[in-house]
């Protein structure tokens, strides 16, 4: 999970109330929001809900819809949220909230909502952005780990049509990759050889040596688990991407 960094207080207030920029920024957001106890989708409702409540309906507000939506939530879920704290927190703050939802989910809510139907179907979290590795996929994909030791895990999805370049797996003993589906449909192909097509369930053991790829069908979500095999002096070598006439030519 990516660090949250803050500096709103200190943009704003650094110069006049130094103090309350770093209560701001270092420990509001510093500390309170990167703690794991809770999700960062939770602790996003739960903020809209307590402003809400108070009767803030200023840009704070909307700075946090903005963070509910980029974390996740989506347009039916937050409709549903504010329908069920008007009833407690009053029908004209209702009202209010909805007004400024609206802009913030006005664009992309098809995909926010198959994002979130994707992320229903798995136990694993969506993750972050995959920006780290960003520059090795075409299109957007998102890394979520789930074990960094005895053997590492992550889940990795990727958004239609997403795949991730050409690439080897290499070691000087062991190593290798085994890639688990947990939602949605993908593909795997190696050098030479016809696309396998990847549902939940599956699993491809990838050896050493052997170029390869693996990402989305162009219409559908896809995830999988990628489990690390371990081995001596593992490494990965990416490649070209996989260009749009080999894509084109899934079945």
């Amino acid at each position: 999970m990516a660090k949250i960094v803050q500096t709103a207080g200190r943009d704003s207030l650094g110069g006049f109330a130094p103090e309350f920029a770093h209560f701001n920024d270092d420990i509001l957001f510093g500390e309170n929001w990167n703690n794991t106890d809770i999700d960062l989708k939770t602790r996003c409702i739960i903020t809209v809900v307590a402003l809400m409540a108070s009767g803030v309906t200023d840009s704070s507000l909307k700075f946090h819809l903005e963070n509910a939506k980029a974390h996740g939530v989506t347009k039916r879920e937050i409709a549903s949220i504010i329908t069920h704290v008007a009833f407690y927190a009053g029908w004209p703050k209702g009202w209010a909230v909805f007004n400024m939802a609206k802009e913030v989910w006005t664009e992309g809510a098809p995909a926010e909502d198959a994002k979130a139907a994707h992320t229903a179907e798995m136990i694993v979290p969506i993750g972050e952005p995959n920006e780290a590795y960003a520059q090795y996929f075409t299109g957007q994909s998102y890394l979520a780990p789930v074990s960094s030791s005895q053997v590492g895990v992550a889940n990795v999805t990727f958004e239609p049509g997403c795949r991730n370049n050409w690439h080897i797996h290499h070691a000087d003993k062991g190593g290798g990759q085994i890639l688990i589906c947990v939602a949605g449909r993908g593909y795997y192909q190696e050098w030479g050889k016809d696309a396998v097509e990847m549902k939940p369930g599956d699993c491809i053991n990838i050896p050493v040596g052997v170029k390869h790829w693996h990402g989305a069908a162009p219409d559908s979500w896809f995830s999988h688990l990628a489990v690390e095999v371990p081995g001596e002096n593992s490494s990965n070598e990416w490649l070209e991407p996989v260009n749009d006439e080999q894509y084109g030519a899934l079945k």
